[in-house]
């Protein structure tokens, strides 16, 4: 199957759902063996057969449950992976918590902080590390165009850019540490040819995050602040990892990738309804 991403292997964490649902779907179309991986394998296994429906004709995929807060399970979910197909090639590392008693810092508690580190930062952390150590020895073709190397994505998040009075003080600190985390990687391995960058979401219309939402008064605290309008959605975080897990952006490392619609470059949004609608959902 051709495609941007024909022939490599792309690890997905989260893939049950949101970013990660939309991004499996839209990895498998441009031509990767994905690894669907997930705590929840119920979800998993129902991305994959969606993708399976929806594209036919794509590389294999297969699914892992995988709790990205405990070490071990990282390591044999990549493990995993070079069983199943000699490589990897991209690492979207994308699970993550945002726990609804995280508050501020008078009253978070420290299981909830400690919580939120482990998933949100130490699973990354280890992502990185397992990855790394595979991307090493990635088996060179140059028929395929294939090489040593690959890349990382890290989702974080504009809060790690912007501070908000609505506060989430252990996911504003997990994200934004998994950006210097990213940054310092990045140039750890910039001459190896793996690359690592930091997706930064804005607000987005997604399960985790509308549960989190759940009164017109929450949300629209929000919205305000957002310059296009609305909430973004997770296809078009797909798409800006996608970017980053291809060639294309072959010249592009330790960055900040900000997906939010306008939010972390102003200070007064403009007036009247958005001019045109969202894109539609793969998984619709």
């Amino acid at each position: 199957m051709p495609g941007r991403l024909a022939h490599k292997v792309a690890i997905i964490t989260g893939a049950g759902s949101g970013i990660g649902l939309e991004s499996s779907l839209l990895f498998a179309s441009e031509g990767a063996h994905v690894v669907l991986a997930d705590i929840n394998i119920t979800a998993a296994n129902k991305t994959h057969s969606l993708l399976k429906e929806k594209y036919p004709n794509a590389p294999e995929a297969i699914t892992v449950k995988v709790d990205v807060g405990k070490e071990q399970e990282i390591k044999a979910l990549v493990d995993k992976a070079l069983e199943q197909f000699g490589r990897l090639d991209v690492m979207f590392n994308n699970a993550g918590i945002m726990h609804p008693a995280d508050d501020n810092a008078l009253n978070t508690e420290e299981k909830i902080w400690d919580l939120t580190m482990t998933i949100n930062l130490k699973g990354v952390w280890w992502g990185c590390k397992y990855a790394i150590l595979a991307m090493h020895n990635n088996p060179t073709d140059e028929s395929k165009k294939l090489h040593t190397g690959g890349s990382i994505i890290n989702t974080a998040s504009f809060v790690s850019l912007l501070g908000a009075a609505t506060p989430q003080l252990a996911y504003t600190a997990s994200k934004g540490a998994v950006l210097a985390m990213t940054r310092e990687l990045a140039m750890v391995h910039a001459r190896e040819g793996i690359r690592l960058n930091s997706l930064c979401p804005g607000p987005l219309k997604t399960p985790l995050l509308m549960e989190f939402l759940n009164t017109a008064e929450k949300r629209d605290r929000r919205m305000v602040h957002i310059p296009m309008g609305r909430f973004g959605e997770a296809i078009e975080q797909a798409q800006a990892a996608l970017f980053l897990a291809t060639d294309e952006s072959s010249y592009i490392t330790g960055a900040d990738f900000k997906v939010d619609g306008g939010i972390s470059s102003c200070y007064v949004t403009p007036q009247g309804d958005p001019a045109l609608p969202p894109p539609s959902s793969l998984a619709s």
